[in-house]
């Protein structure tokens, strides 16, 4: 077992990440499920030509996981601060 200490920054994006991977399978599980259902009930009102039901959840549900994916993946606020705190002290050093 490994005993060397956790980084938490580490530990917490791991999380992050891990959480939205099992939101991700939660989404294409569900939404199938969805579309199941709609495929079977609409198959008795052939007049209808509106937009699919779970295309709204797809739609809802797909956003959130955007912003879910962007928290896990695409950095979080420190991250963006820090890069553009480097590229500020770089600018600031060349011009010197």
């Amino acid at each position: 077992m490994d005993t060397t200490p956790r980084d938490e920054e580490l530990w917490k994006l791991a999380q992050r990440r891990a959480h939205f991977q099992r939101s991700l399978v939660s989404y294409f599980i569900i939404n199938a499920f969805l579309w199941i259902i709609w495929w079977f009930t609409s198959a008795q009102n052939e007049n209808y030509h509106g937009i699919p039901w779970p295309a709204w959840v797809m739609v809802s549900w797909g956003l959130g996981l955007v912003f879910q994916y962007l928290g896990a993946y695409g950095g979080g606020k420190q991250n963006l601060a820090d890069k553009e705190y480097e590229k500020l002290k770089k600018e600031r050093d060349n011009s010197l």
